[in-house]
């Protein structure tokens, strides 16, 4: 079989049918990434970006895949896998400046794809061109003016309204930002749209700074860390590059999820990573979801993220939402009646964002028209946002995503089947069903086969026992409740 192509069409069919086998989280994990390199003399060789995925993938998963792959092509015998070499990238042609030109650099340094829309110059020199960290190069000016993100005055420690869903992220943030030694590195901040993690990233920048203006601090967008190290690598001047980002006391991206994919980006930022955690600097990261949820991201990155302090922000609860309502009104001095406030705490949850976003809108509308702010007047104003906030979650859209999640058939979640395989998977609806929903037990318990509520109850308790005990089981549990509220 000399045809790479049939033997990329069977590995496509094969892993299909082991993803089915070994449920969606496993193979994400451990084979997602796996590539067929050849095929010779009976032997498949799959190639794999790491040795930890490698050796996981041998021990675990090979005599499967040799077997799946067995009833595609009865010539294939054995299974090996292998790490991937690593490509060294070719020198740019002299004299090339444009970008069309730029060759294809393959393996980990291969550029990634972009595309922008509009008129956009990433690259903060005005399209000039020349070289990329001039700055750096010949000690003029502020080295990190031209890249640093511009930092909001409004988010600020003081401006920040604490609540249950993020007190562990602010103190944290509060420590590293009045801290003269580094106590956990990185920070990893992680939470939703629109829950607070930009807001204490420019916090700690701004406090660094008023309390040690010394210090280099550096925040960024991880998309600009990325166009960053593309302009570097086209004017063939990543030493300057990797001067400047290594120079630095304080190093925070912010949405680091956006390098998901971009393997030489990620390769990039893993050694910066490591040189600043070594030298005892600061890194302080940002990121929707936690560093072991980040698809696309290498392993050994997601275990470099992990290694400090990784702090949750939850959605938020009523009393927050009105907290953060009276202080925005505190702020810009604006005079909204109570029960407005409480309309808008109670009906718009899915975000700080929208819910600022409400309250401007009728700070508008009364300032632009002249009429008073009542509740008749949010709802006829507001009536997009709260049709939007106004979705409910459905049981029988819980089982379909936690049957797809563990995949099972979701006639399994009625079925009177106890194997372990079924049963946790319908504690865990059973449990969403319970924190997602409004209905009672016995009525959660007649979605479920007709379940007596003492089996909801039970199904409710196991699941809470696990998640205080299994650490991965609870984030699969987390990951869940959000796409269900997303």
């Amino acid at each position: 079989m000399s045809d790479r192509g049939a033997l990329a069409d069977q590995w496509e069919r094969v892993k299909d049918r082991l993803r089915a086998e070994i449920g969606d989280a496993s193979f994400r994990h451990w084979v997602h990434g796996a590539e067929p390199a050849g095929f010779d003399d009976g032997e498949v060789q799959l190639v794999v970006p790491n040795r930890m995925q490698r050796d996981r993938v041998r021990n675990q998963y090979a005599d499967r895949i040799r077997a799946l792959w067995s009833r595609e092509n009865p010539a294939v015998v054995t299974v090996d896998v292998v790490v991937a070499k690593i490509a060294t990238p070719p020198a740019l042609p002299p004299g090339n400046d444009s970008s069309d030109a730029l060759p294809a650099l393959p393996g980990a340094l291969a550029l990634e794809t972009v595309t922008l829309e509009g008129p956009v110059d990433p690259l903060g020199d005005g399209g000039r061109g020349g070289q990329a960290f001039a700055t750096v190069i010949d000690g003029k000016g502020d080295p990190f003016a031209a890249i640093a993100g511009q930092l909001d005055p409004r988010f600020t420690f003081d401006n920040f309204v604490q609540g249950k869903s993020n007190e562990l992220a602010l103190a944290a943030a509060r420590r590293v930002a009045e801290s003269a030694t580094v106590t956990f590195n990185p920070l990893f901040l992680y939470g939703g749209v629109g829950l607070g993690k930009t807001h204490l990233m420019h916090a700690i920048a701004h406090e660094i700074r008023r309390r040690t203006p010394g210090r280099r601090v550096l925040y960024m967008s991880a998309e600009k860390f990325m166009y960053q190290f593309i302009r570097a690598l086209r004017f063939k001047d990543t030493m300057a590059f990797k001067e400047l980002f290594r120079s630095v006391d304080v190093l925070m991206i912010d949405d680091v999820q956006f390098i998901s994919g971009k393997d030489s980006t990620q390769e990039e930022f893993f050694h910066t990573f490591n040189a600043l955690v070594d030298q005892n600097h600061q890194v302080i990261i940002s990121a929707d979801k936690s560093p072991s949820d980040l698809d696309g991201m290498e392993d050994r990155l997601k275990s470099r993220l992990g290694w400090g302090l990784v702090a949750d922000i939850h959605p938020t609860n009523y009393e927050l939402r009105l907290g953060i309502l009276h202080a925005r009104c505190d702020q810009v001095g604006l005079s909204v009646p109570g029960k407005v406030l409480e309309f808008l705490a109670h009906k718009i949850t899915s975000n700080v964002r929208e819910l600022e976003g409400a309250l401007n809108r009728l700070a508008a509308h009364a300032q632009l028209v002249g009429r008073e702010i009542t509740v008749e007047v949010a709802q006829d104003l507001l009536t997009d946002l709260l049709r939007a906030n106004d979705r409910r979650v459905t049981i029988e859209e819980i089982q379909k995503k936690v049957a797809e999640h563990y995949t099972v058939r979701v006639s399994d979640m009625y079925s009177s089947r106890r194997s372990r395989s079924v049963a946790r998977p319908r504690q865990v609806a059973m449990y969403l069903s319970k924190r997602l929903t409004s209905k009672s037990l016995p009525e959660i318990g007649k979605k479920f086969g007709g379940r007596d509520h003492t089996t909801v109850m039970h199904a409710v308790k196991k699941v809470e026992e696990l998640i205080g005990a299994d650490p991965v089981f609870a984030e699969d549990v987390d990951l869940l409740r959000r796409m269900l509220e997303s």
